[in-house]
């Protein structure tokens, strides 16, 4: 087992290597961003690690949170003009610990200006098949909208099938169906019914959400509205999530303050928002953004079915 963590650790150097040179051929840039802030994660179903700061008062605000993810410091610099620019880095979840999560795990971030989400999938594409080749894998890709793919895959057309319809595929599960909304039922519909349909071996891209799924994306009008964001999976893991970016500070603001209103009705402790974020998102310019999960990709490219495969210590061993 520790011969098999060691070439994991050499094929994870061997990764960023080729993701460095892959960014620099295209003259995106490397950043790095602070990993603990005065405001945190509102998306109710990310919990926070939270710490506090002992030195002097006037530093800052005592109680920081460890990133989620760097999105929010990388929005700011796009509105400062910095331009296209990636982060590789240390991320952290509380809470999300078995055999495909780890509480601190790697994520790659990059922001592409005037870029959609459908022309940044082209690029996320390219660079997972690239790091893939480099290791003698390959792949075949293929590229649903989110209607077309629960048509192919349940036929059930996800806008216009009612609750039941949703549920029927699940009953084998034994789901408990309280408090699970219409949102909640296409999610088990994906894990349970679509996931293990997907090609173990092969790419899918999925675009064009529910707009009630839209998290940090923009929404296009039209009937029915549709979240203009991404997911990529690598076999049958999610590897990857895009938007093209939401850059009003009037919405995003609305949009934390519903995660935290659920929050407060989960009995959940309220997260504070980055201020700092919608003070500037108004000058952020057109862009989509991407984020990508390191370790799911090296647990594919080493055939591990255990994160703790990927990593130099799990958490239980750190």
């Amino acid at each position: 087992m520790m011969a098999d963590r060691h070439q994991a650790m050499r094929l994870r150097a061997r990764v960023y290597a080729r993701l460095r040179e892959f960014f620099a051929a295209r003259q995106v840039v490397e950043v790095e961003t602070p990993i603990l802030s005065e405001a945190g994660n509102t998306d109710p179903n990310i919990q926070s690690f939270v710490t506090r700061f002992e030195g002097p008062v006037g530093a800052g605000r005592r109680e920081r949170w460890l990133r989620t993810s760097p999105e929010f410091p990388l929005k700011r610099l796009l509105a400062e003009g910095f331009g296209d620019c990636y982060e590789l880095g240390r991320v952290f979840r509380n809470g999300e610990s078995g055999r495909r999560h780890n509480p601190e795990f790697t994520m790659l971030e990059w922001y592409r200006v005037g870029w959609d989400h459908l022309r940044l999938i082209d690029e996320t594409v390219e660079l997972v098949q690239h790091l893939l080749q480099a290791e003698g894998r390959q792949t075949t890709v293929r590229r649903y909208s989110y209607r077309d793919l629960y048509r192919e895959v349940l036929d059930l057309d996800p806008w216009e099938a009612s609750e039941s319809e949703l549920q029927a595929p699940l009953a084998s599960f034994g789901i408990d169906p309280e408090g699970l909304l219409r949102d909640d039922w296409l999610d088990l519909l994906m894990t349970h019914c679509i996931e293990p349909w997907m090609d173990p071996h092969g790419i899918l891209v999925v675009h064009d959400f529910p707009a009630s799924q839209c998290a940090l994306a923009r929404v296009r009008s039209g009937a029915p509205p549709l979240a203009e964001r991404f997911e990529l999976y690598l076999g049958r893991r999610e590897l990857a999530n895009g938007y093209h970016e939401l850059n009003d500070p009037q919405e995003q603001a609305a949009r934390f303050e519903r995660d935290n209103a659920l929050r407060r009705r989960r009995g959940q402790p309220e997260v504070p928002v980055d201020q700092r974020l919608l003070d500037t998102l108004a000058a952020m310019p057109d862009c989509a953004g991407v984020a990508l999960g390191i370790e799911r990709l090296l647990m594919h490219v080493a055939g591990a079915e255990a994160i703790g495969q990927v990593l130099a210590y799990d958490f239980g061993a750190a």
